[in-house]
């Protein structure tokens, strides 16, 4: 008899690059060399993670009505713009609109063929209605969304998050499950992250690693904005990857260049960079990260870049995405897109040759380190 665990077991993504590959539209195979970038098996384990075509894909948090109210129609003409521009990496989360984000999602891939994508969500919150729900315009996510929620990082509550997602999403198999704001920035948990960690360390993450094993997933990791869960993640437990959220952008990176991104190559794990356009912040928006302000260093430092790239004639949003690829231990990028024009605009950045001229001079004016990996022109 055919259980859920074999059927989602028995489901393989072992040809997704390849599946993905004939949708691809014509810019998709002028990129760079460098954006094909694979780990050497000397610097990097072997995983099960799967390739991600183009370096990049689609982030879920307006697909949760991040920031704003989106519609159905919206959002979905968002990501049928991004499928048709060759993006096959969906990543989303429970978190995001409170399962606003992953009925989306699973609503437009359930017409797609299982092996021609690569989908991740995450885990740590258990959801349950709230008849008595009140909207906070404070919050991130915006609208009515009906629902409430508690953490929860011991082994069974991932299993329920993830079969809670499964069924949120319609679809039959998750490729990638990150475990979600285990951090200190996360305001309910504050300096009690490390008391959830304990937690997880004994409970999320021997869980994830038995579903990896058994084949129900595909690879997994911690999904945070803080470089100290992953590293003692790394310590205690055996991830893929992690999703390395506002950590390593063009207007910030010093920090996981010099620190989070060796250790991850030492253990052979890969990043997905969540945020790497900083909230919008690099595509022209007045916000900055997840908050509604722009520190003031940031406005400067953006207004100097800007100078560079426009003597350059460079897009600053292709800049942004094409600098975090440039990192070896980076696999993909997630910027989000609320829009078919914003989706569009991501995927077609991910194809242009920038100058070196361009790089060079934002070293020289000391606006990106030094040592920071920059994309080869060809």
């Amino acid at each position: 008899m055919t259980t859920r665990r074999n059927f989602l077991a028995k489901a393989s993504l072992a040809g997704t690059a390849l599946a993905a590959a004939p949708f691809i539209p014509a810019f998709a195979s002028k990129q760079p060399q460098d954006f094909q970038t694979t780990f050497s098996m000397e610097e990097h384990k072997k995983t099960t993670l799967p390739e991600i075509p183009l370096k990049a894909g689609i982030g879920g948090v307006a697909a949760g009505n991040g920031w704003h109210e989106n519609t159905d129609e919206q959002i979905n003409e968002a990501l049928e713009a991004a499928w048709s521009a060759g993006i096959r990496h969906y990543d989303t989360s429970p978190f995001y609109g409170f399962g606003l984000s992953e009925r989306r999602f699973g609503h437009f891939l359930f017409d797609k063929k299982r092996s021609d994508y690569v989908l991740s969500t995450k885990v740590g919150r258990l959801f349950a209605a709230d008849p008595n729900f009140k909207a906070n315009p404070k919050n991130l996510f915006k609208g009515n969304l009906n629902f409430k929620y508690r953490f929860d990082y011991t082994a069974d509550g991932v299993r329920r998050s993830v079969e809670d997602s499964l069924l949120r999403l319609g679809l039959s198999s998750i490729d990638i499950v990150y475990v979600h704001d285990l951090s200190p920035d996360t305001g309910e948990l504050g300096e009690k992250w490390t008391q959830q960690f304990d937690i997880a360390a004994k409970g999320a993450f021997p869980a994830l690693t038995r579903m990896r094993e058994e084949g129900i997933i595909k690879a997994w990791g911690l999904g945070v904005n803080t470089p100290q869960p992953i590293l003692k993640a790394m310590e205690v437990s055996d991830p893929d990857v992690m999703l390395v959220a506002i950590q390593y952008s063009l207007l910030d990176h010093q920090d996981a260049l010099e620190k989070l991104f060796p250790a991850m190559q030492q253990k052979g794990v890969k990043a997905v960079i969540g945020g790497p356009l900083n909230g919008g912040f690099l595509a022209g928006y007045d916000r900055f990260n997840y908050g509604p302000t722009v520190p003031a260093p940031m406005q400067e430092r953006r207004q100097k870049i800007q100078a560079i790239a426009d003597r350059h004639q460079v897009d600053l949003r292709t800049a942004a995405l094409q600098f975090c690829t440039a990192h070896p231990v980076v696999a993909a990028v997630i910027p989000g897109a609320s829009t078919a024009a914003q989706a569009v605009a991501n995927a077609v950045s991910m194809s242009k040759v920038l100058p070196e001229a361009f790089w060079s001079d934002l070293k020289s004016a000391g606006l990106i380190a030094a040592g920071a990996p920059i994309p080869k022109a060809v």
